[in-house]
């Protein structure tokens, strides 16, 4: 079973060009949509709505910076901050292009900062390269999943001697 893409954004223009995107990239994962930095937290850590969610962390978080009720960089502390979910790659996705923002997201130990591009070619292309990226070319820690693609596990004839 894939693990699901978590995309936490508020902004109902910037959520519907970005699940477009995901799905024009034809990643095979489930995304997870949750509209502020609060609901995230449920989400991670399996509260309030959230709390009979299957185990598992997401493949990846695709998180907004500035977000109602917990901001984006808050989120990426606990995050961070919280052993069980350290290696989840997580990627700021965001409009936001001031430089306190960026060094604040990479103290905090975010993989990428994706500033939102206006135009929408641009933000499809943008979505589309960030998710083939984490699908196809990054190499995950062991024991996860890759994003997009099953791995096969090792039979127990392929380790005898």
């Amino acid at each position: 079973m894939l693990k699901p893409i978590l995309l936490v954004e508020d902004n109902p223009n910037d959520l519907e060009l970005t699940l477009v995107a995901l799905e024009r990239s034809q990643l095979a994962n489930d995304v997870v949509v949750v509209r502020d930095g609060a609901e995230a937290l449920d989400y991670l850590f399996r509260r309030g709505r959230h709390a009979a969610r299957p185990d598992g962390n997401p493949a990846v978080i695709l998180l907004d910076l500035k977000l109602p009720k917990v901001d984006g960089l808050e989120v990426l502390q606990i995050v961070r901050d919280t052993p069980s979910l350290q290696q989840v790659p997580t990627v700021m996705l965001t409009s936001s292009r001031e430089e306190p923002d960026l060094a604040r997201a990479y103290a905090l130990g975010v993989n990428a900062y994706v500033v939102k591009p206006v135009e929408f070619r641009d933000f499809v292309a943008a979505i589309s390269e960030l998710g083939m990226f984490w699908a196809v070319l990054n190499e995950p820690p062991p024991g996860s999943a890759r994003l997009g693609t099953r791995r096969r596990s090792p039979d127990k004839d392929d380790n005898a001697n």
